[in-house]
């Protein structure tokens, strides 16, 4: 009886109780660090800089070669300008699909 309740006290003593996870603890609770790579290039944030006065100027326009009406959202300020910059052929990663399917 009294081996079978010390081994007990080792076991909780080495930190090796079931309930407990195990995750994280060999880095010591520090966070992995990356190499990061840029995801735009400088020619893509020109071109949205450049959109975005555009779209303080009042000279943006949505749609195709301009002829929709004016952009007021900043959002879409950017999307235009990165569209821009992607057909340039900037460093612009891919455009996100939508999940919607069309049927027609």
């Amino acid at each position: 009886m009294a081996a079978r309740k010390k081994s007990s006290s080792s076991r909780a003593s080495r930190g090796t109780s079931p309930r407990k996870s195990s995750s994280g603890s060999r880095t010591g609770g520090r966070k992995s660090t990356r190499k990061k790579t840029t995801r735009y290039g400088s020619a893509a944030s020109k071109r949205v800089e450049s959109a975005m006065r555009r779209r303080k100027k009042g000279t943006l326009r949505s749609g195709k070669g301009g002829k929709g009406g004016k952009v007021k959202s900043r959002k879409q300020a950017i999307a235009i300008g990165l569209s821009e910059a992607r057909k340039k052929g900037a460093k612009v990663p891919a455009k996100k699909k939508s999940s919607r399917s069309r049927s027609r």
